[in-house]
């Protein structure tokens, strides 16, 4: 048998590496990093060898399924692709003719960032679906990063990066991209990357409760308790005004309100904030200065102060500070990528607070609502109660706050559909399971994460197989269930215009270069091609109607009262729960993986010794971990690399509850955090759940 080389973007994180992939018939013989990827540069990790048992896995979904009651039992049985979209479409007009459009309620995963077929055609179903009750993971991940991006450049996704290959000086908060790759950070091979940094006599500078990976390499690590990042970044920003340490240079022509912003910050000094945060005066003084002193400098933060009570204003204060030391859209500083096609130009800005949710009055963003509230709008009763609900390559039983009442929630449901290749905690509940085909049987154009590429670059593959007989791909679902539904609601029908085809228009209407972009000539290049470094783009990239920033955002300014108030009482004695992120996992999703789960068990509890001590904590024993929602059993592991008062808990685990088929997850089952993390703990400003800094007790476990 013939053997063939296909060449492939890797989709399982946002590193987006090219991949080489020899097949032997329906075989995977070898993946191994593109050399030739002008943006990963032959770099992968141990996720995109997985991609095999992705592929092959036998729990992996085939054929639509359907849950059927057997003498007291739920059971699924596979059914045809008619049934089970005729089903659905049936179901959902019945409830949308007798409770309204906002009895439906959606939710999507953060897989479907990674699959553009899903992007491109979702509006095929989800427009005859005009729901108030939509949601997805954006609420408990980057949501304070779009609305920031959106008071300041005047769109969601007008998020800068870090030009880390030509930067000086970079400081970093709550991210460890040793593990994940870089987030709402395109940076693949990003070890190599801050080491040249450093070799360069640059400095990296990490600020983390836990002395991550990534802290590992640094020129310095500073702990910081969980919660406070947001008294930090004051504390910088005041020493940079009070200092005159401020030059915004070539910003200065359209930026506003940092005269304002000084004012408003001027209680917020390193000895306020240095009681609280953990860090000396001194120490943020000196940050504040070495990093005003850089010749070329950036400040980046991601999960770790995204998911806490102040998200959205620490990702504000974040932007100021390299706007008022003048490296926002500076090499070497914070630019923004200019993608082949570019969604900033084709989707809407974005909006805060244009409807409220009906429980708890949480401000939507982008049309959706806080995953947090998810459960209550399910379980509460009157009109707008939510009946049934679609879910799209999302698990949030796990991966949203309180994972155990929305777990309760799902069986009070009228019908549930689910778009997704697994039985897991989330779809065990559905009433009808729609599979599409897998990753390698498509084609992949990703449209997300070259907007925070650290280098332009497009790149297009075709599938690696064919399409299995019988089979539909997740853009063909979409198009065939909205059709059935429009026709039910009498509507117009959609054509099915497939994916590529939209890219390609999307290539030819805004691709740099003097030749232009398309298709076929990205066909051409399968391992991409190159489209230069990112470049100064301000103020025409801008999207705000006047094209000036404006610093001074009312909301953050107006939240700056909340954060000074909470701490003005001294700090309590609970520990504070943080997660932990691991090159070989990603949420929930790739935990029934051989490859990335081979080794010793990762769901532990991380704990300094010094505080197991005062707990009567046995190294290696098992502990219960307690919040105001709930409380688990789970090992506990010495750690020196944990700040005292301050406990770590991998994502995404919890693999036990009964009915999943998830074999190698249920081997390795651990346990959900978000059994733990508190729907009502969110960042006020933006609704974002703030399952970091969480208030727990640890004490050692009972025997049974």
């Amino acid at each position: 048998m013939a053997r063939e080389t296909h060449y492939r973007a890797c989709h399982l994180c946002e590193a987006i590496c090219g991949l080489v992939i020899e097949t032997e018939g329906t075989n995977i013989v070898s993946i191994k990093g593109d050399k030739a990827d002008p943006l990963s540069r032959g770099h992968i990790c141990p996720k995109a060898v997985a991609l095999k048992d992705l592929h092959t896995d036998p729990d992996r979904l085939r054929a639509p399924v359907k849950r059927v009651t057997v003498d007291g039992a739920d059971q699924w049985r596979e059914i045809s692709w008619d049934e089970a979209l005729d089903t659905t479409a049936q179901r959902l007009a019945q409830i949308i003719s007798e409770h309204g459009v906002h009895a439906v309620g959606i939710y999507m995963g953060n897989p479907s960032v990674h699959n553009y077929g899903m992007m491109t055609h979702q509006g095929n179903l989800f427009q005859h679906i005009r729901t108030n009750n939509r949601f997805s993971a954006t609420s408990v991940d980057q949501l304070p990063h779009h609305l920031t991006s959106l008071w300041l450049y005047g769109h969601k996704l007008l998020i800068p990066v870090p030009d880390v290959d030509n930067t000086d000086y970079l400081l970093m908060l709550g991210a460890n991209p040793l593990a994940s790759n870089g987030s709402i950070w395109t940076v693949p091979d990003v070890k190599k990357r801050l080491k040249a940094l450093t070799a360069r006599n640059g400095k990296l500078v990490v600020i983390d409760p836990r002395r991550t990976e990534t802290a590992g390499i640094a020129s310095e690590h500073q702990f910081i308790r969980p919660g406070t990042d947001a008294l930090f970044l004051l504390a910088l920003l005041n020493t940079l005004f009070r200092e005159n340490l401020t030059d915004a240079g070539a910003l200065a022509a359209y930026t506003r309100g940092l005269d304002e912003v000084a004012r408003a910050i001027e209680v917020f000094t390193p000895d306020f904030a240095a009681p609280h945060t953990g860090i000396e005066a001194a120490v943020m003084r000196r940050i504040a200065r070495e990093f005003a002193g850089a010749e070329r400098a950036v400040c980046y933060g991601r999960m770790g102060v995204s998911t806490q009570a102040y998200g959205t204003l620490c990702q504000w204060l974040i932007q100021l500070i390299n706007i008022a030391t003048g490296n926002l859209d500076k090499p070497g500083g914070s630019l923004f990528a200019s993608p082949a096609v570019d969604t900033v130009k084709t989707s809407s800005p974005g909006g805060h607070g244009r409807h409220r949710s009906r429980v708890r009055d949480l401000p939507e963003f982008d049309r959706e609502l806080p995953a947090a509230c998810l459960a209550e709008e399910i379980c509460t009763p009157g009109e707008g109660q939510i009946r049934a609900l679609f879910t799209g390559a999302g698990n949030p039983v796990l991966s949203t706050p309180n994972g155990r009442q929305l777990d309760s929630a799902l069986e009070e449901l009228a019908f549930m559909v689910s778009l997704d290749p697994f039985i897991n905690e989330t779809t065990r509940h559905a009433d009808i399971i729609l599979p599409p085909t897998s990753a390698l049987e498509h084609d992949h154009y990703d449209i997300s994460f070259h907007l925070f590429a650290v280098r332009n670059t497009a790149r297009y593959n075709e599938p690696v197989f064919d399409k299995p007989r019988g089979s539909l791909h997740d853009w063909e679902i979409f198009n065939q269930l909205g059709n059935r539904l429009a026709r039910l609601l009498d509507k117009p029908e959609q054509p099915a215009v497939a994916p590529h085809d939209i890219i390609d228009m999307g290539l030819q209407a805004g691709a740099p270069g003097p030749e232009g972009l398309s298709l076929e000539k990205l066909r051409q290049h399968p391992s991409g091609i190159d489209l230069g470094p990112l470049q100064a783009q301000l103020p025409e990239r801008l999207a705000t109607p006047d094209k000036t920033i404006r610093c001074d955002t009312p909301q953050a300014m107006a939240d700056l009262a909340r954060l000074f108030e909470a701490f003005q009482r001294p700090d309590d004695d609970a520990f504070r729960l943080i997660g932990r992120r691991h090159v070989r996992s990603n949420n929930s999703w790739m935990h029934n993986y051989h490859r990335l789960m081979k080794g010793r068990e990762r769901c532990t509890l991380l704990m300094h010794p010094d505080d197991m001590a005062s707990q009567n904590i046995a190294p290696g024993g098992m502990v219960t971990l307690s919040s105001r929602v709930g409380s688990l059993d789970v090992a506990v592991e010495a750690s020196n690399d944990m700040m005292r008062g301050v406990v770590s808990l991998p994502h995404g685990f919890g693999h036990h509850r009964k009915g999943i088929r998830m074999r190698t997850a249920a081997a390795h089952a651990g346990v959900s955090c978000n059994d733990v993390t508190d729907e009502h703990h969110l960042d006020a400003l933006s609704g974002n759940a703030a399952v970091n800094g969480v208030a727990v007790t640890v004490r050692p476990a009972r025997p049974d």
